[in-house]
């Protein structure tokens, strides 16, 4: 089909097509044209396949099935009154469509960042001082926040990093400063000017910057400006603070299927070995789980628990107790259920406020086995086992998910 090729994003009722960069002449026309009215687009998080999914419901049923009707001028004349419709996310297809986009963006972005966090082949200037850096892109960005007192946040919080540098790079080259974003007549002039004025950061409002930051993903709806007022700026600054009056208390970890509190994971995994029989160090090396899968399982683990159900052979029951000696008895306990159970993206986001747990785990560079010599390079931690990879049916997993999803709503799988 052309329109499901073409990069373009095609009007719902007619041929007009637009440039995905061009949204709001799309919008624009369909209001004008059409008088269609997409509620919250802005928390749409992928524009072109929402648009392409009611493009082909609106061919096979009445848009009336679909839209609210909203009435203009509705006290005039009948010839000067008109009927506007309203697709929004009250419409439960619609909302669930809205979850299945943002989801896809979700998985696709956090892999992507992923990615770079563990990239070593990463090269680039200063932009400051052309001094050239290699290895991992951290050691860049944390080079610019002390030396230049220029900083964009901690490195996992970017996400797209390469082209959010191009991005700056090109404005200087322009010599537009990065903050107020006024344009000089020489690169000396905007040197002094970012310096003086303290304008070596960038400007907040500017929502260019939302695709760079991996909050924008994980919070739909809420600004840069926001995240900035919450972001880690003053622990690079103020390095000479005193802070020999502070003490650190331990926090304790909570077990996963009983009460007991531990203040290091090492003693809390060897309490859920021992009590509980599950091995999490060996779970999490036999099945090669990155941090950010680990996260997941922990996540899922607890709301199985909460909802009193065991989370392989789903039954429920009455208490808690009950539940755990039926686990430990059956040692459903000890054995994950299928990946495509629990590695699910609704699982980063925590049961529990302040599950100590998930901020004790650990990475997944101790998973790397004698199975790699030094010359063979790490893509990224998920092919840190190749063993482990070898042995398991990662290939079939990933074609089942996409066969599972392409049952869903997205236009693209279908």
């Amino acid at each position: 089909d052309a329109v499901e090729s073409s990069p373009d994003v095609p009007c719902i009722f007619c041929k007009e097509c637009y440039l995905l960069a061009e949204q709001n002449q799309l919008l624009k026309h369909m209001i004008i044209e059409h008088k269609l009215v997409i509620a919250d687009v802005r928390l749409v998080a992928d524009f072109r396949r929402y648009i392409l999914y009611w493009k082909k419901r609106f061919a096979e049923q009445p848009i009336t099935d679909f839209c609210s009707v909203i009435r203009t001028n509705s006290e005039a004349p009948l010839e000067e009154q008109d009927n506007y419709f309203l697709l929004c996310d009250v419409l439960p297809e619609d909302r669930l469509l809205r979850e299945q986009l943002q989801q896809k963006r979700l998985r696709e972005i956090l892999e992507q960042q992923q990615r770079e966090r563990y990239d070593t082949s990463f090269r680039s200037m200063c932009m400051f001082c052309d001094q050239e850096f290699t290895g991992n892109r951290s050691v860049l960005l944390n080079h610019m926040a002390r030396e230049h007192a220029f900083n964009i946040g901690l490195p996992d919080n970017i996400v797209n990093c390469y082209e959010f540098l191009a991005v700056l790079q090109e404005k200087l080259d322009n010599l537009q400063c990065l903050y107020c974003e006024k344009v000089f007549r020489d690169k000396n002039t905007l040197k002094d000017h970012m310096r003086k004025k303290q304008h070596r950061r960038i400007n907040a409002k500017n929502k260019e910057y939302d695709k760079f930051y991996i909050i924008n993903y994980l919070e739909f709806g809420k600004s840069w400006e926001e995240v900035q007022s919450e972001d880690d700026r003053e622990l690079l600054c103020n390095l000479e603070e005193d802070w020999s009056d502070w003490e650190e208390h331990p926090v304790c970890a909570v077990c996963l299927f009983c009460e007991q509190q531990a203040d290091t994971t090492e003693k809390l995994y060897l309490h859920m070995q021992k009590s509980h029989g599950f091995d999490f160090p060996k779970i999490k090396s036999e099945h090669g789980l990155n941090f950010y899968q680990q996260v997941k399982l922990v996540n899922f683990i607890r709301r199985e628990i909460h909802h009193c159900r065991c989370y392989n052979c789903q039954e429920k029951f009455q208490s808690k107790g009950e539940l755990i000696s039926h686990m430990e008895e059956t040692k459903d306990i000890t054995f994950l259920p299928p990946r495509s159970t629990w590695d699910q993206p609704q699982y980063y986001f925590p049961t529990y406020e302040n599950d100590t747990l998930l901020c004790a785990l650990s990475d997944s560079e101790d998973l790397i086995t004698e199975d790699q010599s030094e010359d063979i390079p790490v893509v990224s931690e998920d092919i840190s086992n190749l063993k482990a990879l070898k042995q398991s049916s990662v290939l079939n997993e990933l074609l089942y998910e996409e066969n599972k999803r392409g049952k869903g709503l997205c236009p693209d799988d279908q």
